[in-house]
């Protein structure tokens, strides 16, 4: 399926898949809490993060998997076996990528929690992922390999195929390990007795070659942030990337892990000085020498690497001009964005802080082309939502492939997409649970939800102005129930978002 050409028309979102699904009753464990998410370059791959520092990979199926290719229809659809024009994805491997930390020179432990991954470019056949936690980054090589997988089967003559017969009888006459025609290798469990009737059950095992997943650690960027890792960008040229905490960015070469460049240091001279902190960092997808910042005071910095070794003197500041006026005690922690994302072409820049969704054209820098609210019905909640942290929480923001289209998550497991042209500005709200045909009640008392799409079925979405956000406190949100991570598939309407420990997709 290819994206809509007509930016104009709502897309229809449907449920998909669920993995990770908690069963009644079971508790949400903290470590299985998803963190980060992302697809590779081709969208056959979507890597997936969470707080135990582990990396599940998933793989696209559809068009991919041919060892059905035999079946009959009726024994695809017992197989559950998906008929589907949009991409359908399947567990494929993961493994441990951090462990718990301990500084001893700062005197604290630093979690395993994955911040980050991100994809790099193929080489051989091999993926190549890039994860890390707050302090160190890790290289990660995930390579396809076969494997002999060994199952057990009763010979029974029966019922046994032609060559199975031929591999028994040449096993009768002393041919140890006899082979077979079709490339599988029958190896004997047990001698058969010489007075063994060809009639009587005989047990055996049968190699088959199964397709699986092997990972390797090939660098550790270790030792040199002071402060936790928020960002981690690949570049376009393929042997480069840049890894961001507060104050500093720094220039890895994939190749060497023990040297990095600082190309951005925000740290003044006295600590009691600084204004502003880094919040996210993203290479330009095309211009290997263009990459772009944001920061907590609402600006992002577009530099270029080759005007100056240390950037921040040669950046060309995005700001929203119209957001002058009233300013309150959290004006300044509103405005921090949280997330940037170039679309495809690099022309235009998409940011989320905590109330709105902002599009940027980076040659404008006066104002963003269009703001999309997203948390105004919070407005009249700022002191409690600062009282229990909510309001630092950070939200993730993404973009169709065509750059036509937005997406970013709210509370109570919302997520919000929207468009440019008419209608876009509303956009349309997708219930992340078990019952998302439900409208969230008017001045309703939170309530704990759960996280699980296991029931949701086509059909079921929402225009956003029936959940308008404009005004009062129009509907009462669940704090503890949040849709941070979600990631765009780079070539179909295809999102993939998280709420708790679940993976969710959706398609257009």
């Amino acid at each position: 399926m290819t994206l809509s050409t007509d930016s104009r028309t709502p897309l229809e979102w449907k449920f998909s898949q669920v993995f990770g699904e908690r069963a009644p009753g079971e508790d949400l464990q903290d470590v299985d809490i998803i963190t980060t998410m992302g697809f590779d370059k081709s969208g056959d791959y979507l890597g997936v993060g969470d707080r135990g520092g582990r990396v599940v990979i998933f793989e696209r199926k559809d068009g991919k998997d041919t060892s059905n290719q035999h079946l009959s229809r009726n024994e695809l659809e017992q197989m559950d076996f998906c008929f589907t024009g949009h991409p359908q994805f399947q567990y494929k491997t993961e493994f441990q990528s951090h462990e718990p930390e301990f500084d001893y020179l700062k005197s604290l432990e630093i979690e395993e929690k994955i911040n980050k991954v991100r994809w790099c470019a193929t080489q051989n056949g091999s993926q190549f992922v890039l994860s890390t936690n707050d302090k160190t980054i890790k290289l990660w090589k995930v390579k396809e390999h076969r494997v002999k997988k060994v199952k057990e089967i009763d010979h029974n003559p029966l019922v046994c195929s032609e060559n199975a017969l031929l591999a028994e009888r040449s096993f009768m006459s002393g041919q140890d390990k006899p082979s077979v025609d079709n490339g599988y290798h029958l190896e004997w469990t047990e001698k058969m007795a010489a007075n063994t009737s060809p009639f009587q059950e005989v047990h055996s095992k049968i190699a088959d070659i199964e397709d699986t997943a092997r990972t390797r650690c090939r660098k550790v960027y270790a030792h040199a942030h002071d402060f936790n890792i928020n960002s981690i960008s690949n570049n376009s040229d393929g042997e480069t990337f840049i890894s961001a905490d507060d104050l500093r960015i720094n220039l890895w070469n994939l190749e060497i892990s023990d040297q990095c460049f600082n190309i951005m240091d925000m740290k003044p001279s006295n600590m009691e000085d600084l204004t502003e902190v880094i919040t996210s960092a993203e290479f330009h997808p095309i211009h290997c020498n263009l990459l772009a910042y944001s920061s907590s005071r609402g600006f992002i910095r577009l530099v270029d690497m080759r005007r100056s070794a240390l950037c921040e003197h040669s950046a060309r500041i995005l700001q929203d001009g119209g957001s002058h006026g009233f300013k309150s005690f959290f004006t300044e922690i509103i405005a921090s964005i949280s997330d940037i994302k170039f679309s495809n072409d690099g022309r235009h820049i998409l940011s989320r802080d905590y109330m709105n969704l902002k599009l940027w054209d980076i040659h404008m820098d006066s104002s963003p082309v269009t703001t999309f609210k997203i948390h105004d019905h919070l407005n009249p909640r700022l002191c409690e939502l600062y009282n229990n942290d909510s309001i630092f929480d950070k939200f993730d923001c993404c973009l169709s492939g065509d750059g036509t289209h937005f997406a970013t998550g709210s509370y109570s497991n919302l997520l919000r997409v929207f468009s440019h042209g008419a209608g876009g500005a509303e956009g349309i709200t997708i219930e992340a649970s078990k019952s998302p045909g439900r409208r969230p009640l008017r001045d309703a008392a939170p309530r704990t939800r759960r996280s699980s799409l296991s029931n949701l079925t086509r059909g079921l979405y929402r225009l956003g102005h029936e959940n308008s956000s404009s005004g009062t406190n129009e509907f009462s949100c669940n704090l503890s129930s949040k849709l941070l991570h979600l990631a765009w598939h780079p070539t179909t309407n295809l999102i993939a978002c998280a709420a708790g420990n679940s993976l969710l997709m959706y398609y257009a």
